[in-house]
């Protein structure tokens, strides 16, 4: 560390955050990335659209962390939804909001945004170091690297190692296997956003890759109105996402079908006289029942009942057997990691003075719709502003 006093371990969003804040700051940063590149996983997430984050009342938008919300309060009062946007934008990225409230760059991608930031980052003296993985932890950081082995004694160090999910990208949790030997706690990893799994019977097979729109999906006091994907694995997407912490919890699964009707208005309609139409078509048509929402009414509720109460209750409270949600590596985010109770204020571990931890390597979980890179940016500030003091 002759040329540098501010050791940054990941190079993700967080860890690139926390780089800017000590750079800002007067600090000379080096940041280490086990990968050969920068930013794995948000290049990925922006290859779908780039989420940044969401345009809604704060209170609202707080309440999304669950009970980590109180821990993050402070650091998403000082880098919430208003300064992400204002953020993208000074990196010549502008932004707009869709009718949900999620904020995108108006290029849809994360390229443009990451080659942006990591220019400004070098304007301010950051090295990156790729390559590097942090192997050890005792009177020093040590990491193998392509030159060999390399000890690094900073004056402070902020980690930003990720969660346990997309090991290939960078977040394999290995970190935690460090952490038990320095006496510090680490919540066991479990799959947050995560699709479920359900083996479908071949009835299914017509209908893989469709969507299931406009449902309403309820787990325990979880409800959300959005959209599930049928994939061959079982049901992806963000309304399942929504709802796969309960689900991982214990709770049971349920699809209303036709949520802009009521349980009477569905058994009136199923009841009217259907002619000479089949019960399928009488049925689409009376419900605006796609072919992919029929298919699902008959994996889990055939053969049809002829009785309208017993299937309008069965269309709008369709019972999902699964599974369970698919594997920790395959989940888009975490729960789990460091527990706030380890960590000050500034996010500085108690038991480890001088080395901080922020992004997804910390215990919070928050669903899609922009909260997790919102999370992972005010951690990642937060804590090397704190370590730049």
């Amino acid at each position: 560390m002759d040329e540098h006093d501010a050791l940054v371990i990941g190079g993700g969003p967080a860890g690139l955050a926390a780089a800017e804040a000590l750079a800002r700051a007067g600090r000379r940063v080096v940041v280490a990335e086990a990968k050969p590149s920068i930013g794995r996983k948000f290049l990925m997430a922006g290859k779908s659209g780039l989420n940044l984050t969401k345009d809604e009342p704060f209170e609202a938008f707080v309440a999304a962390y669950a009970e980590a919300a109180p821990a993050l309060r402070p650091m998403l009062e000082a880098f919430g939804p208003a300064e992400v946007k204002a953020w993208a934008e000074a990196l010549g990225q502008p932004v707009f909001t869709g009718s949900s409230g999620r904020v995108f760059p108006e290029a849809m991608k994360a390229s443009p945004l990451l080659r942006a930031w990591l220019r400004r980052l070098d304007g301010l003296g950051v090295t990156l170091r790729t390559r590097w993985r942090w192997t050890g932890w005792d009177a020093a950081f040590q990491f193998d690297t392509p030159e060999g082995p390399v000890s690094l004694r900073p004056d402070r160090c902020v980690l930003a190692l990720g969660g346990a999910s997309w090991a290939r990208l960078g977040s394999d949790g290995r970190w935690a296997d460090l952490f038990p030997a320095r006496g510090l706690p680490v919540a066991p990893f479990r799959p947050a956003n995560a699709g479920l799994v359900v083996p479908w019977s071949p009835h299914m097979d017509k209908v893989l890759g469709q969507p299931l729109k406009n449902i309403r999906l309820v787990a325990g006091s979880e409800e959300v109105r959005g959209e599930a994907v049928i994939s061959s694995r079982g049901l992806e997407g963000g309304g399942i996402y929504a709802i796969s912490r309960a689900v991982r919890e214990g709770a049971d699964l349920a699809l209303d079908l036709a949520p802009g009707l009521s349980a009477e208005e569905v058994t009136r309609r199923i009841a009217a006289p259907r002619g000479k139409q089949s019960y399928a078509n009488h049925l689409r048509k009376a419900l605006r029942l796609d072919p992919a929402k029929l298919a699902i009414l008959r994996e889990f509720a055939g053969p049809l009942s002829n009785f309208p109460e017993v299937l309008a209750q069965q269309v709008k409270a369709l019972h999902v057997p699964h599974a369970g949600l698919r594997p920790l590596d395959e989940a888009i985010s975490t729960a789990g990691g460091v527990p706030f109770s380890a960590l000050d204020a500034g996010l500085q571990l108690r038991n480890a003075p001088g080395t901080w931890c922020a992004g997804e390597m910390l215990d919070w979980e928050a669903p899609t719709g922009g909260y997790l890179l919102t999370g992972c940016l005010a951690t990642g500030y937060w804590a090397g502003q704190a370590a730049a003091g």
